[in-house]
């Protein structure tokens, strides 16, 4: 009874950061005793435009440095400093780190405007999913109003494709997701409230052939819509 309280009063724990976000009271993209930032603010350092996970299989390691170089020549331009905020102008591409992370708990910050749609590529794999989906377009009226935070692109139907319960804030308001993975599931929090309860990702790009990656880039997606991320903390497990 005892370990079963503290469990419970750990999570609670857990829940209240991610609502407020993890850096709390500290200033932004500073990261928490046992965190790295992914994003120092300043400069794009450790991170570089997209290379698919499924094009870049196909590369010899001196191709693949040639397709990085090429993608972030186009996509870096459009992803912008502002105030130390990473703000994404919706016209190059997903911006990824240069860094492969296997198991790990993810914070991430993130704004979108009125349609705005995006997500969060782990291990190179699509993703969790951000978006208004109060304004969805037409096809998608099964997802319109469920939330963002949902492993999207795992089979309709699956564990965890849809969110447990909606928890974004209003359009133009900050949110926080707090990601742990671990093996070939990941457990979601946004906002604090938990949206996916230890999930296995699906493998997108070699669909029931091959296992998920154990190791991948995190990225952020381009959806053609003006974009906003800061306090992208990660702490390797």
């Amino acid at each position: 009874m005892r370990s079963g309280l503290l469990a419970s009063g750990f999570l609670a724990l857990a829940a209240g950061l991610a609502s407020v976000g993890i850096a709390g009271d500290k200033k932004d993209n500073v990261p928490p005793k046992g965190f790295s930032a992914l994003f120092n603010g300043k400069d794009l350092t450790g991170w570089q435009g997209v290379v698919p996970l499924d094009v870049r299989q196909k590369l010899t390691a001196e191709q693949y440095k040639e397709a990085v170089e090429k993608s972030s020549k186009k996509v870096l331009p459009h992803w912008k400093i502002e105030d130390g905020t990473l703000a994404y102008d919706g016209k190059g591409n997903s911006l990824q780190t240069a860094k492969d992370y296997g198991d790990f708990e993810l914070f991430v910050d993130w704004k979108i405007l009125k349609n705005g749609d995006s997500g969060i590529y782990l291990r190179g794999q699509p993703q969790v999913q951000i978006w208004d989906s109060d304004n969805l377009g037409k096809g998608l009226e099964a997802d319109k109003g469920k939330g963002s935070g949902s492993l999207w692109n795992n089979p309709r139907g699956s564990k965890g494709q849809q969110p447990l319960k909606k928890a974004d804030r209003p359009v133009g308001e900050w949110n926080t997701f707090r990601i742990v993975m671990k093996g070939d599931n990941a457990t979601i929090w946004l906002n604090g409230v938990l949206v996916v309860d230890d999930a296995p990702l699906a493998n997108y790009w070699d669909k029931g052939k091959k296992p998920l990656p154990a190791t991948g880039p995190i990225e952020l997606q381009h959806h053609g819509d003006e974009l906003w991320f800061k306090n992208i903390y990660i702490k390797e497990l």
